[in-house]
């Protein structure tokens, strides 16, 4: 017995080491190597680097742009997070049964998370464009500083979406059908059920899609760099587009890798908080 624990121990290793490896090597290792050079002041390419110890980490405190950026950050992560979740819901409750048709309709729904942020970028820009724009007789909204960032939002609204129907659909079909019937017998109504039964059996589908796709959206890069590269004016420059314009563009490397190790503590923090806040929520419930 214990002989076939190890090893399947063994198999569940070498299934689970590649991934470790690669997330090592292209994560970990290259953040590691990084925390060096936000000690100093270094343009990216040149020999000569400058030690300022934590000058770089003083300036970003300093610096308007952190705090421009990451409201444009957090009302991005906003409009994923909710709007992702609630169409999510929406779409698991419609397809939950079996049947040909709701297979259909889950493949559809699932269809634009397979498609790389960078396409979907693309095909949404067309679609602001040169489809809704002269609809409605009006500019793109991406042109619109006040709207662009809601605007991107909804793209990965449109993405997104199909994945949290996913994990919902699965939660939902967790739930035993015999809840319901009880508490129809006892004059429940459907609304009623859905508040003191259908909420609470998925609140850990609830953590792991809110988790999920708020570090998602706290990371925000590849939809304001594809269609609007950071504007109109800086409309739409993230926490990361500013880093990466600092390392790729201003030359600022030992800054921009500051930037980067602050930006990435942010997000472990604020993602274990939210994690562990609804965590507790579900042994209440």
């Amino acid at each position: 017995m214990q002989t076939k624990i190890k090893r399947k121990n063994i198999w569940d290793l070498m299934f689970v080491a590649p991934a470790c490896v690669l997330f090592f090597v292209f994560i970990i290792l290259p953040f590691l190597q990084g925390i060096p050079y936000s000690f100093r002041d270094w343009d990216g390419f040149s020999p000569q680097i400058n030690w300022v110890n934590f000058k770089n980490y003083i300036n970003i405190f300093k610096d308007r742009m952190i705090y421009s950026s990451s409201w444009h950050t957090l009302q991005f992560t906003f409009v994923e997070v909710v709007f992702s979740n609630v169409f999510g819901l929406l779409f698991a409750l419609g397809v939950k049964r079996k049947s040909k048709t709701n297979n259909i309709l889950r493949t559809l729904l699932f269809m634009p998370f397979v498609i790389s942020m960078v396409l979907a970028s693309f095909i949404w820009s067309y679609v602001y464009s040169d489809v809704i724009a002269p609809i409605f007789n009006t500019r793109s909204i991406l042109g619109n500083t006040t709207w662009v960032m809601t605007g991107l939002g909804f793209i990965s609204v449109w993405r997104d979406a199909g994945y949290c129907m996913v994990i919902y659909i699965a939660a939902l079909n967790a739930i035993p059908s015999s809840f319901y019937e009880a508490a129809s017998i006892e004059g429940a109504t459907r609304r009623r059920q859905f508040k003191s039964i259908t909420i609470p059996m998925i609140v850990p589908a609830i953590t792991a899609n809110v988790s999920l796709l708020l570090s998602w959206g706290l990371k925000v890069f590849d939809y304001p760099f594809s269609i609007t590269g950071g504007g109109p004016g800086t409309a739409s420059t993230t926490i990361n587009l500013y880093i990466y314009n600092n390392i790729f563009g201003f030359y600022h490397a030992g800054y921009g890798q500051a930037l980067a190790i602050i930006f990435t503590i942010v997000i472990f923090l604020i993602t274990t908080v939210v994690a562990k806040t609804l965590r507790s929520k579900e042994t209440e419930l």
